[in-house]
């Protein structure tokens, strides 16, 4: 391997490094130093992953957001690349939010699910962004498609604010922000699960820019491929 090509890689291989430290970190904070909640028990841990995963989803879905928008602006690829590696790596978390709520929600609630204002409208959020990656999945290559899909990636963001607020403005079994609230940011909690959250998120989001990388590196390859593709087509 060229010097060069070392240059290129050690910037992945750095975010690798810092990721998994992190994420070491946040699994040590999260089993070993915050205590046990009170009420909830060894369950409420669960928050600790549910949190952060919806975090980052509405982070994801919102890179597909603004880069949808600066796709139909501009008509770049590169903005469409972004979008569908954020919406793919959003419904992983998005996933992860819809797995870890019934499993904390069971022992508390006593059911897996309840058709909850927030949980409903999350329910949504994930089937459109799915519609979104099939219809990138089913229909042809090109800017026709990339623009269908980048009006689901902006319509669908609309669901992220009802999502938010739906606890406030409903009455609803889903409990209510105890990070940011209406009283300060980390009120709702004691210090220790406040650093335990904020670790986490940190290590989420590491992991969201990580699988970024990789995955827009891998379009750009298909680009190339079906680039060089095209050419040795044309040459015959």
């Amino acid at each position: 391997m060229s010097d060069a090509s070392q240059k290129s890689d050690s910037p992945g291989y750095g975010l690798m490094g810092l990721t998994a430290a992190t994420v070491l970190v946040a699994l040590g904070a999260i089993f070993i130093y915050v205590p046990t909640e009170r009420t909830e028990g060894v369950v409420q841990r669960i928050m600790y992953f549910h949190v952060p995963s919806a975090w980052i989803a509405f982070f994801a879905f919102f890179v597909v957001f603004l880069c949808s928008i600066l796709f139909l602006w501009k008509k770049e690829r590169e903005w469409d690349i972004y979008a569908h590696a954020s919406a793919e790596i959003g419904i992983v978390f998005c996933s992860l939010v819809l797995i870890t709520g019934p499993l904390w929600a069971k022992p508390i609630w006593g059911v897996w699910w309840v058709w909850d204002a927030r949980l409903t409208s999350t329910l949504v959020l994930w089937l459109i962004y799915v519609a979104y990656l099939m219809l990138r999945a089913q229909s042809e290559a090109g800017s026709i498609r990339a623009k269908y899909a980048a009006v689901i990636g902006i319509v669908g963001f609309l669901d992220i604010p009802l999502i938010h607020f739906s606890v406030l403005w409903w009455r609803t079994f889903h409990p209510d922000p105890k990070f940011i609230t209406t009283q300060g940011i980390g009120t709702g909690n004691e210090t220790s699960m406040n650093i335990t959250l904020i670790v986490a998120l940190g290590a989420f989001t590491l992991l969201y820019f990580l699988l970024m990388g990789l995955r827009v590196r891998l379009e750009r390859m298909k680009d190339e491929i079906d680039r060089i593709k095209k050419e040795r087509l044309y040459s015959h």
